[in-house]
């Protein structure tokens, strides 16, 4: 089996098991309604530790290998958010698509957003893995694996906002489907483009840490402190810590696996 075919298996299977959690959600979509601000106050924390425990670090390692600074990355980190803000006021104005329920407004461009941000996330995770099959092969099957575990929290909160915002299951599976094979051409570029991708690579962590950080506290968060009166305050404040853990834990204990 050529490295080449090693790392495209690797990218599909990280891929295909990222998504299990929220295939299964999809199973169980009629509980979305009832249970949608958990599902949601889950996908906050997890996005936020996503950026700030995985993406931001990251960013900054890599950042200090290629010899870029902290203040540059920053920059990339604000124009992600000040950027994904122009972003979703474009897609207001020219898609004004809502719709009622009880008298909530459900903004649909948030899951639109998400799929933005995430594709980049996983367009980063093929380049990790390409990296390390690059290294040698037992350390690509294993950080496949990882990012794979890593990504689960994530996707099941990817899937449970869109199916919150009225997107059909269908379109919700593959929306995250399409997005996951971004891995695939991030892994192609850093294979035959190591050169030209390497040198971005801190830019495009520091970025993508942004339009987590925005989705999270500029959408998500309002929302649940709108639709939080349905519910007890509590059940919202341990989903979104429960997020915030599972993304932790997971890092650690992968982190101690690869390194180990």
């Amino acid at each position: 089996m050529t490295l080449l075919l090693w790392i495209l298996a690797g990218c599909i299977v990280s891929g295909v098991l990222s998504l299990i959690g929220g295939a299964v959600l999809l199973v169980k979509a009629d509980l979305i309604r009832k249970f949608s601000t958990h599902l949601v106050s889950f996908a906050v924390g997890a996005l936020l530790s996503t950026a700030f425990l995985d993406l931001l670090p990251e960013a900054i390692e890599h950042g200090r290998e290629a010899g870029v600074g902290i203040d540059a990355l920053l920059v990339a980190v604000m124009i992600g958010i000040v950027g994904f803000f122009i972003l979703e006021s474009l897609i207001l104005k020219f898609h004004p698509h809502h719709h009622e329920d009880e008298d909530e407004f459900h903004h649909h461009a948030t899951p639109k957003l998400l799929l933005i941000g995430d594709t980049m996330h996983n367009f980063i995770d093929g380049v990790v893995i390409a990296g390390a099959f690059l290294t040698n092969v037992p350390l690509g099957i294993v950080t496949a694996i990882a990012v794979a575990a890593h990504e689960l929290p994530q996707e099941i909160g990817d899937f449970s906002v869109m199916l919150y915002h009225g997107w059909a299951k269908p379109k919700v599976l593959w929306a995250n489907v399409i997005s996951s094979l971004s891995n695939i051409a991030g892994a192609l570029i850093a294979f035959f483009a190591a050169s030209f991708l390497e040198p971005k690579l801190p830019h495009l962590l520091a970025l993508t840490t942004g339009i987590f950080i925005y989705i999270a506290a500029a959408d998500l968060i309002p929302e649940i402190s709108m639709s939080h009166r349905r519910d007890k305050t509590s059940h919202v404040i341990i989903l979104l810590l429960l997020g915030i853990f599972a993304v932790w834990i997971l890092k650690f204990y992968l982190e101690g696996t690869v390194h180990g």
